[in-house]
């Protein structure tokens, strides 16, 4: 039996995926996370899914990981020791940066100190111009005595940063021949242009050191949970997810770890995209609130958008990610009042240890979940198909010392710290769709996470949204998205130049060479030549204009016609992006890229059998707006029929979520056994 597995590890829970397409049957399964050690909990869930549904190790075919350790690792500053080697009179560059501020009406907030101190940055005698001639040498003897120098230093890996090496690396190469030789295989030599290679050098500096930094906390996490997971009896090494949405292998992962520091939220993406599709609605903004913070992304069209360009633990990071916000308001944000007096949720989580107030794990301060469980939207039982025990007499007990200092009811206090959450969300979806151009309500809420459909509702009446989507599975979506995913690799090759007919046979050689990267590739993860995707792109900008616009193309010859397209191509969608276009102005190519997918077998998304409609199980008062407490209905979201419909006020409940219809509101199980809210 070929078994796919996916496995998502959030900040407070641990989520399990299980596709077993000879069947087409599908398991869901979720565990508290171990954030001192993830790779614990993920064995446990599996261990306990193996057990549970008699399932053999050995069938089991893909192994799907998205993980936060290198996120975390570089947050906490828990990292390797790295050393730098640069060009002479660029020792400083890392730390003096762009001369900006991190927000410009806060005079106070600087940037992170480097994760590289100035004691540990070198510099060596070599320069190649802009236009690659060479005008200081590479001095080898130098390299060599920093090589011995570093020896001493016991560096866990050396970083190599040269100006202009993006588009001209052989200085950069030769100096990781020069320092291996001395130092020997015990310490990683990483360079700049192996790492991505685009110019602006503060930013590839930045990366190249972010990715050296997590060498070996990636390595010996992948290490470790491979050793475990063989120990149970997998045989299939695991997969990690990338930021860029798909899947990399172990072995990559290992030699460019800075890939799969956002892969959680890519992976929750990729997913929503997937199932959005398939039930016919291609343009949905999505919202995953999970137990620390919420995720928000726009997709048009059925495409995910991708940015190249973020910031990772306050460093600038210039990779390939889907284009996702996050804010700080999930289920276990804390609600505490600031010196304006003022109530005010997250950023900071009680996360999984000690959590809620009402896990009772020793929290006892306020939390979004703990104000839903205490308006009646969340049971005041047990989550997790009652595996996890709920306290309301200990949120309670939290939000009362809150009230006591706003000096309100524990009502309005508990109302106030869910409205408070949902405005944060609503302010980071404004900044992706309405300040982008995109009108929300054009779009289709589409809610996963734990406590994404708990606030969809609230959320899509404050955006104009019509129609809230909830997957079946919501809680486990990010762990659902590794299934749909492809294996994936990006390559850039840089040629700054004036774009017209002038560098046709410039852009027919640097197409060569990717391509030739690109089969290199494929033949190294194995990819079959049927399986073999590749999405090509020119990054194009107005002569003069500091940032570009990356326009897809298909052509695998460049010819005066090829470039005409482009061009036009390019100012179309400059008028689109900036509300105007230049045609009469010279344009220039910044980069051409290429992303491969080896394109994996995805799960099928069975459609639900007919069935008699789903009575209540129960009943109880929730608290929808201030003073309205009604007697709710509680549904269980298995027993649901395909096309039934409910009348809100209403409350369905699952394994991994619970979602709220409000007054009014109508939600119907569509053939695949999603749910679509109708808001009133």
């Amino acid at each position: 039996m070929a078994i796919n597995i996916g496995v998502d590890v959030g900040g407070t829970f641990t989520d399990f995926a299980v596709s077993m397409p000879t069947d087409g049957t599908h398991l869901y399964y979720k565990v508290p996370s171990t954030p001192e050690k993830p790779d614990r909990a993920i064995i446990r869930g599996l261990e306990d899914l193996l057990s549970s549904h008699s399932i053999e190790p050995s069938g089991v075919l893909r192994f799907s990981h998205g993980t936060t350790v290198g996120t975390n690792a570089l947050i906490q500053r828990q990292v390797g020791k790295v050393a730098i080697i640069t060009t002479r009179g660029f020792r400083d560059l890392i730390e003096i940066g762009r001369q900006t501020r991190p927000k410009v009406y806060d005079m106070h907030q600087d940037f992170p100190k480097p994760l590289v101190p100035r004691w540990l940055r070198y510099e060596v005698s070599e320069r190649i111009l802009a236009d690659g001639r060479i005008h200081i040498p590479l001095d080898e003897n130098e390299v060599k005595e920093l090589g011995r120098i570093l020896s001493l230093e016991k560096v866990d890996c050396v970083a190599i940063c040269f100006l202009h090496s993006h588009a001209f690396p052989n200085h950069e190469q030769r100096a990781a021949e020069v320092l291996k030789s001395v130092m020997g295989d015990g310490v990683s030599i990483m360079t700049s242009s192996m790492v991505y290679p685009e110019f602006r050098e503060y930013e590839r500096f930045s990366t190249t050191v972010l990715n050296a930094a997590l060498l070996t906390v990636m390595s010996a996490y992948l290490d470790r949970l491979t050793e475990e997971v063989k120990r149970i009896g997998l045989v299939a090494d695991p997969m990690i997810s990338q930021s860029g949405g798909g899947l990399m292998s172990a072995t990559y992962s290992r030699q460019f770890p800075i890939r799969s520091a956002l892969s959680g939220p890519a992976a929750g993406v990729i997913g929503a995209s997937y199932r959005a599709v398939v039930a016919g609605e291609r343009n949905i903004i999505t919202l995953d609130i999970g137990g620390t913070s919420a995720d928000v992304s726009l997709i048009a069209n059925g495409q995910p958008s991708t940015v190249h360009a973020r910031h990772l633990a306050g460093f600038p990071l210039r990779l390939p990610a889907l284009d996702v916000s996050a804010v700080g308001a999930g289920g276990g944000s804390i609600a505490w009042i600031d010196r304006d007096e003022l109530l005010k949720v997250g950023p900071e989580s009680a996360g999984a240890d000690p959590g809620p107030a009402c896990y009772d794990r020793g929290g006892s301060v306020a939390t979004v979940t703990d104000a839903n469980v205490l308006l009646g939207r969340l049971p005041s039982e047990a989550l997790l198909d009652g595996r996890m025990p709920i306290r309301a007499d200990l949120a309670k007990n939290a939000i009362d010392s809150l009230s006591a200092q706003l000096n309100l009811s524990l009502e309005d206090t508990a109302l106030g710290i869910v409205q408070v959450a949902s405005a944060v969300i609503v302010k980071a979806m404004r900044a992706i769709s309405v300040e982008r151009g995109h009108d929300p309500s054009a779009f289709t809420l589409f809610a996963y996470g734990g406590a994404g459909p708990l606030h969809a509702m609230e959320v899509a009446k404050e955006l104009g949204i019509k129609k809230v989507f909830i997957p079946p599975n919501p809680g486990i979506l990010c762990a659902e998205g590794l299934l749909s995913s492809d294996l994936i690799a990006d390559f850039v090759k840089p040629i700054l130049c004036r774009f017209d007919e002038s560098v046709i046979q410039n852009i027919t050689l640097v197409w060569q060479d990717l391509n030739n990267q690109a089969v290199k590739w494929f033949q190294s993860e194995d990819v079959s030549d049927e399986n073999r995707k590749t999405t090509w792109v020119a990054d194009l900008r107005y002569e003069g204009q500091n940032f570009e616009l990356s326009i897809p193309f298909e052509f695998d010859k460049f010819g005066k016609s090829e470039i005409e397209q482009l061009r036009s191509a390019f100012d179309e969608a400059h008028e689109v992006a900036y509300g105007y276009a230049q045609p009469n102005e010279y344009v220039e190519l910044v980069n051409i890229k290429v992303k491969l997918s080896g394109v994996l077998a995805k799960p099928s998304l069975p459609k639900l059998a007919v069935s008699v409609d789903a009575k209540p199980i129960s009943e109880r008062k929730v608290c929808f707006q201030k003073g309205e407490w009604m007697e709710t209905k509680v549904y269980r979201r298995l027993d649901l029929s395909r096309g039934q419909s409910l009348t809100g006020p209403a409350i369905i409940e699952q394994m991994d979520s619970i979602i709220v219809v409000f007054p009014g509101d109508i939600a119907r199980v569509d053939d695949w056994g999603n749910l679509l809210v109708n808001i009133s």
